[in-house]
C-alpha cells in the first residue's frame, strides 16, 4: 500500500475540505505553458539562431533552455510561499529577456507576463469573493441550523 500524506494521516471524519486558491491554479497554468514555451523558443532559437554558433555554445543554449524551463515548472510547487509569486515576476522578466536571443520572444514574452498579470489580478478577486461567499454561506447556517 502506498504511503499516506501529512493531510491524509491527520484527516478526520466530517472536516471540512480546505478550498484551493483559484489564483495558485492560474499561476501555476501560466508558468507550465511558459515552460512549453521556453522549450521551443530554445528549439527556434537553435534552428534560426545558432546554426553559426560553436558546438558548445549550442550546447549551453539548449542545457540553459532546459534549466530555465525546469525552473519555470518547480516555482508553480512554491506559489503557496510567500515569496512564490514574486519569483514567478522574477521569471516572467526572464522570459522577456530571451528575446535577445531570439527577438520574437520579446513579443512572446510580454504576452506571456500579461498573462501572468490577468491571473494575478482576476484569480486574487476570485479568491476573495470565494471567501466572502463562503464567510456568507457559514453565517447563514449559523443563523439556521439544522433541526
Amino acid at each position: 500500500m502506498a504511503r499516506m500524506s501529512k493531510a491524509q494521516r491527520e484527516w478526520r471524519p466530517g472536516q471540512p475540505k480546505k478550498k484551493g486558491s483559484v489564483k495558485t491554479m492560474f499561476a501555476s497554468s501560466v508558468l507550465s505553458i511558459e515552460a512549453f514555451i521556453v522549450f521551443f523558443a530554445a528549439l527556434a532559437a537553435f534552428g534560426l539562431v545558432a546554426r553559426d554558433w560553436s558546438t558548445p555554445a549550442k550546447v549551453w543554449l539548449m542545457v540553459g533552455a532546459v534549466v530555465l524551463a525546469a525552473v519555470f515548472v518547480m516555482v508553480c510547487a512554491v506559489l503557496r510561499r510567500p515569496w512564490g509569486y514574486a519569483a514567478g515576476w522574477v521569471l516572467q522578466l526572464a522570459l522577456i529577456a530571451t528575446g535577445f536571443v531570439v527577438p520574437a520572444m520579446f513579443v512572446i514574452g510580454a504576452m506571456c507576463a500579461l498573462a501572468w498579470w490577468y491571473a494575478m489580478v482576476k484569480g486574487g478577486s476570485m479568491d476573495r469573493e470565494n471567501a466572502q461567499r463562503a464567510e456568507e454561506q457559514r453565517r447563514w447556517e449559523e443563523a439556521h441550523p439544522q433541526t
